[in-house]
């Protein structure tokens, strides 16, 4: 049987497929041209990440087609309710690439807390002096409190990075049952508790920080568009590594040109893989490539889990 990883599979997941005589194959196929090579090639599995789409019109058009799989978390781009209901086996990995989202956030909130981003842009071209003024009023995580819209893996691991850093943690979900962060502090494990509410508006005015990890809307909206920006407290800092379009990227702009915001940082957007330039470019928010799960140990976990999922989906 045939293996499409058309978005890329870690060595690790090619060798488990391999070895239970799974042909991969790792070429890309351009999304106008995936149907064609599907049937071409009678592949049995297909496997993305973000960049494949795996609509109604692919899984109507391959016959041969048995396994759709997603690197990573959300599959806001395979029409996996039509496919079941079509006897296909969809297939993600949710936990694999939680801690590296969280590692990232992190490296967000430090970054845009003290200017990291924007100082890195600027050290080559303007005075030394002068940049060290600019950036003189950077602010410190410990005390501050952070809300977490989307309570589950990514958010949770979040979770236990922000404790560890100092912050106080509001989760906010539309599951309410009490979660445990452990925190592991040389040999020893401390448990703590959180109980999300799943009333942005309540707590949203109390928070000097937003991350969000939640799927993209079924309905298309933005989970914080400029209603919500106007209930937050002046000087907020948010960061977006879930999906393009759960921050509303035009009232976002607003919000920083009113002092509502003090900063922002983006890994995904609206338009990708075409960003707006005003976003890549605003001095107050600070861009990367979607590279929330793009981690060496990451990588390699998403291709173990997908290959073990396969295995057991059409051989076991």
């Amino acid at each position: 049987m045939k293996i499409l990883a058309n978005d890329g599979i870690s060595a690790s997941g090619v060798k488990a497929l391999e070895a239970e005589g799974f042909e991969v194959i790792l070429d890309k196929v351009q999304q106008d041209n995936l149907v064609d090579f599907i049937n071409k090639e009678k592949v049995t599995g297909v496997l993305v990440r973000s960049a494949t789409t795996v609509r109604q019109n692919v899984i109507d058009s391959c016959p041969s087609l048995k396994l759709i799989g997603r690197g990573g978390v959300g599959m806001d781009n395979i029409d996996v309710a039509y496919a079941r209901d079509k006897g296909l086996t969809v297939i993600n990995t949710p936990g694999a690439s939680s801690q590296s989202v969280a590692e990232l956030v992190m490296g967000h909130l430090f970054s845009v807390s003290r200017f990291l981003y924007a100082s890195y842009k600027n050290m080559e071209n303007e005075e030394f002096a002068k940049l060290k003024k600019s950036y003189a009023k950077g602010v410190e995580l410990r005390g501050k409190t952070i809300g977490i819209i989307g309570f589950g893996r990514i958010g949770q691991s979040l979770a236990s990075y922000a404790l560890g850093a100092g912050m106080k943690v509001v989760a906010i979900d539309q599951y309410t049952e009490t979660a445990t962060i452990a925190l592991n502090i040389g040999d020893k494990q401390l448990d703590i508790h959180i109980t999300p509410t799943n009333d942005l508006s309540s707590v949203i005015s109390e928070l000097d920080y937003i991350s969000l990890h939640v799927p993209k809307q079924a309905d298309g909206s933005a989970v914080i568009q400029m209603k919500e920006f106007e209930m937050m407290k002046k000087g907020v800092r948010i960061v977006n590594a879930a999906r393009g379009g759960v921050v509303n990227e035009t009232d976002l702009k607003e919000a920083i040109s009113k002092g509502i915001v003090a900063a922002a940082a983006l890994d995904v957007f609206e338009n990708e893989p075409n960003p707006d330039p005003s976003l890549t470019s605003h001095v107050q928010i600070a861009c990367t490539p979607h590279i929330g799960a793009a981690t060496v140990e990451a990588q390699d976990r998403i291709g173990t889990e997908l290959a073990d999922q396969i295995i057991k989906a059409l051989i076991n």
